[in-house]
């Protein structure tokens, strides 16, 4: 059965989601609630999300640096391919999109198939696709909003704070 259960985070609400497995949950889903693509409200079940819940929260405490959550892998052959390879971009490092292309061994004509890819991971923080980032440094699109992206950044120590 589908349950869920809402987070607070330095992002905001994250909506978690995942199918009931024995005691625990395979998590199918991180995401903001209103977020394009975001799953459905189910079954509320904050019970099952306990140790999901534990490791976002040291995450954001700068405790944890990975995550060790059970997740359903989901989509096309191409999309697990390209989300597998998010997977290995390490916590405090970026890549930008025709890096993560040619470790793929796709040709420059792929870079906007590997952003379709990463734009449609449905596990922000846990398949880092914020660490994904323009040639030119810049910001491209996340589905949590860029200044989320710029966030989750600057938590890793990629992206210097702000001086204002």
């Amino acid at each position: 059965m589908t349950a869920c259960t809402t987070i607070t985070s330095p992002l905001g609400d994250l909506l978690l989601t995942g199918e009931e497995s024995g005691d625990g949950i395979t998590l199918t889903s991180l995401s903001m609630p209103g977020q394009k693509n975001a799953p459905a409200a189910r079954r509320r079940a904050p019970e099952l999300f306990a140790d999901v819940t534990r490791q976002i929260q040291a995450y954001f405490a700068g405790e944890l640096t990975t995550f060790d959550i059970e997740f359903t892998p989901g989509g096309t052959d191409f999309q697990r391919r390209v989300w597998r390879a998010l997977e290995e971009i390490p916590f405090g490092t970026s890549t930008t999109y025709g890096a993560l292309a040619a470790r793929l061994g796709l040709p420059r004509g792929r870079i906007q198939a590997v952003g379709a890819a990463i734009g449609a991971n449905p596990l922000l923080l846990v398949r880092p696709c914020h660490r994904v980032i323009g040639a030119d440094g810049s910001m491209r699109g996340y589905a949590g909003g860029v200044e989320r992206k710029v966030h989750l950044l600057t938590h890793e120590g990629i992206l210097q704070p702000a001086l204002i």
